[in-house]
């Protein structure tokens, strides 16, 4: 079995190659420098970087999920700084910097490694980002002992990943044939999609299934008929229930989440005029819970395989349930996606993101939220709470989830993120 990456914490001395087994919490380098107080400009200077490559068609592989990158950008971001301020607790690495290193350089040069690695067609546009970074640190000394910092946790970060199994090829998911079984939705009918996943090796879990939600509720009973009714009745494209609001939420909400919620990231930092330290490790910590969470439904989804609402829907005069009755012609608002529907990805991941920016900077925060899906529209919020809930509900409203989707969702989010938090 592959140990945890959180459990693999390595101390490497004086830029050599050779590393040792170590404890997390090791002591700082005597020589660290202090961060300077507008450093978080290159955290979210290298997260806009990566919003941008994964929303470029052709840039992200289709079978690696992009939670994966945006782990790694912001794990060599966060272990670069703790090795060249002393300040804070590794996940992955702890090196060891004799000289006094720019912690801001390290940063930016470990960023740099990582996206150069995992898209090297970027390689000229990410060259440049680090130049403008690099040449805003006077000391040369100080510059020059952050690069090889940034290079070293960069090359080791990639290093220990390279056979993480996210490059498998995904294995063909035969179709469900019983009640309740997931199989392919229309209207493409495309075979279901990352189906390797939850065999990749986690950042932080000790394994994929450490928080996996209890089993779906009996399709013979009273949850789960109350659940279809109501998907049937606000999710469907013609739904005469579903508020003009309810509909606004379902399309603002139908982009990747992950990238919802490092865009909300990015103003509660930029806001809050965090520091690089604290820039670093918020967005470590949101990105490993989200690398992680996504590891975790997916093993979730195909450990259980539940149908869609719009096959449930389709075919509910089949389910044993005299409570739901079958509607043929049944379409969801938005488009579903190929894979199984329990537990809900938006509800897992946006509450993983609530609970870890809920750590740092209190429970109410004045949002104000836009969406590369519904240009133009802002939604706000007065709480991190009340835009995950928003965000994972919204799924019904497109008709691609039930409440219970929803519900196992939550927990599984917080689960993972309070498991991040504390390691």
């Amino acid at each position: 079995m592959t140990t945890p990456m959180s459990r693999r914490t390595m101390l490497v001395t004086g830029g050599a190659a050779a590393a040792v087994l170590a404890t997390t919490g090791l002591p700082a380098p005597a020589a660290a420098t202090p961060a300077r107080p507008g450093g978080a400009d290159v955290v979210l200077a290298w997260n806009r970087e990566l919003l941008a490559i994964v929303r470029t068609a052709g840039l992200q592989p289709a079978t690696v999920h992009p939670t994966r990158s945006f782990a790694l950008l912001h794990a060599a971001i966060h272990d670069a700084v703790v090795a060249t301020t002393g300040t804070g607790r590794p996940y992955l690495f702890t090196v060891d910097v004799p000289e006094r290193a720019a912690p801001e350089a390290a940063a930016a040069q470990a960023a740099h490694d990582v996206l150069a690695a995992l898209y090297p067609t970027r390689a000229g546009e990410l060259t440049g980002l680090l130049a403008g970074q690099l040449a805003e640190v006077p000391q040369a000394a100080a510059r020059d002992a952050g690069v090889r910092a940034g290079r070293l946790v960069a090359r080791l970060l990639l290093g220990l990943r390279a056979d993480d199994g996210s490059t498998a090829v995904p294995p063909v998911l035969p179709p469900g044939t019983a009640p309740g079984q997931y199989r392919p939705t229309p209207p493409a009918f495309a075979p279901a999609a990352f189906t390797h996943w939850a065999a990749v090796t986690p950042f932080v879990l000790d394994r994929a299934g450490r928080f996996r939600p209890g089993p779906y509720p009996p399709l013979g009973g009273a949850r789960y008929a109350a659940a279809l009714r109501e998907v049937a009745a606000t999710g469907r494209d013609t739904s005469t229930t579903r508020t003009a609001d309810e509909t606004v939420e379902a399309r603002f909400w139908a982009a990747p989440i992950w990238n919802h919620w490092n865009e909300i990231t990015q103003s509660v930092v930029g806001g809050s005029r965090s520091g690089l330290l604290v820039a670093a490790r918020v967005f470590a910590r949101l990105n490993l819970s989200f690398a992680d969470a996504v590891i975790a439904f997916y093993d979730a989804k195909y450990h259980y395989r539940i149908w869609r609402p719009v096959t449930a829907i389709r075919l509910a005069a089949d389910d044993g349930n005299p409570a739901t009755g079958g509607v043929p012609d049944w379409s969801s608002l938005a488009t579903t996606p190929a894979d199984p529907a329990y537990p809900g990805a938006h509800s897992v991941i946006s509450q993983a993101g609530a609970r870890v920016l809920r750590q740092e900077y209190g429970p109410r925060w004045a949002l104000a939220v836009t969406s590369e899906a519904l240009p133009g529209v802002t939604r706000r919020f007065t709480t991190f709470q009340a835009a995950a809930d928003e965000a994972g509900l919204s799924r019904i409203a497109a008709g691609v989830h039930t409440r219970l989707d929803h519900e196992a969702g939550r927990q599984l989010g917080h689960d993972v993120a309070e498991f991040v938090l504390r390691s």
